[in-house]
C-alpha cells in the first residue's frame, strides 16, 4: 500500500496548541490544494475530492472548535474520517449540489432524486465508472435528495494504468432532470487526482 495512502493516526496531527500557530498556513496551503481537487458538473453541483490533506484539515477543525485533546475523543474522529482517505483504488468525493435561491434548491432537491448515482468518472478510452453513494447513511427520503452525498469510485487496474500514465479524465452527472458533461479535465485537477491512486493495490 503506498504509504501516501494510508489513513491518519495521531501521530499525524499537531496538538491544539500546535494547531493554533499553524492555523492560518494550514489553512491558506489547504486551500489551495483543494482547488485542484474540485470538479464542476454544470451550474449547480460540484464534486469536492477528498484525501488525507482534506481530512487532517476537517480532523483538525473539529478537535479546535470542540476544544478535544483526549486520545479517545482523537481516535473517535479519526475512525469517523478516515473511511474518507482514498486507499489506492478509488476516489472519493462530496458531491453537493449548489443553488443560491432557497426556493430554487428545494425544488431542484425533489426533482433530483436518485442523482447520486448517476455521477460518472471515465479514463479516456474506457468505461464509466458510476459511484457506490452514501455507505456511512441514508441521504434521501422518497420526496427530496440531500444537497450533500458521499461518493467512492473504484477503479480497476487497467483504470489507473491508464490515469497514472497520463490518460485524460471525464466527469458528468446523467439524470433526467440534470445532463451535464465535463471535457478533458484540467491538467492540475487530474494530475492531483492520479496522485490518489497506486498500482498492483
Amino acid at each position: 500500500m503506498n504509504k501516501d495512502i494510508q489513513g491518519l493516526k495521531r501521530a499525524d496531527l499537531m496538538s491544539l496548541e500546535e494547531y493554533s500557530e499553524r492555523r492560518n498556513d494550514f489553512r491558506t496551503q489547504v486551500m489551495a490544494h483543494k482547488k485542484n481537487r474540485q470538479v464542476a458538473l454544470g451550474p449547480n453541483s460540484r464534486l469536492y475530492f477528498e484525501d488525507r490533506t482534506t481530512i487532517q484539515y476537517q480532523i483538525q477543525e473539529i478537535l479546535r472548535i470542540e476544544k478535544i485533546f483526549e486520545s479517545s475523543g482523537i481516535d473517535e474522529e479519526l475512525d469517523s474520517y478516515n473511511p474518507l482517505i482514498p486507499d489506492g483504488s478509488n476516489w472519493k468525493a462530496t458531491f453537493m449540489i449548489e443553488f443560491e435561491d432557497e426556493d430554487e434548491r428545494k425544488e431542484a432537491l425533489a426533482r433530483f432524486i436518485g442523482i447520486e448515482t448517476c455521477i460518472w468518472v471515465r479514463v479516456d478510452g474506457l468505461a464509466q465508472v458510476y459511484p457506490i453513494a452514501n455507505e456511512d447513511l441514508e441521504r434521501q427520503t422518497e420526496n427530496k435528495t440531500s444537497a450533500v452525498h458521499f461518493l467512492r469510485f473504484e477503479l480497476d487496474q487497467t483504470m489507473i494504468e491508464a490515469a497514472k500514465g497520463g490518460a485524460d479524465i471525464y466527469m458528468g452527472v446523467n439524470h433526467p432532470e440534470y445532463s451535464h458533461e465535463t471535457g478533458a479535465l484540467p491538467r492540475n485537477i487530474a494530475d492531483s487526482l492520479t496522485s490518489d491512486l497506486s498500482l498492483h493495490h
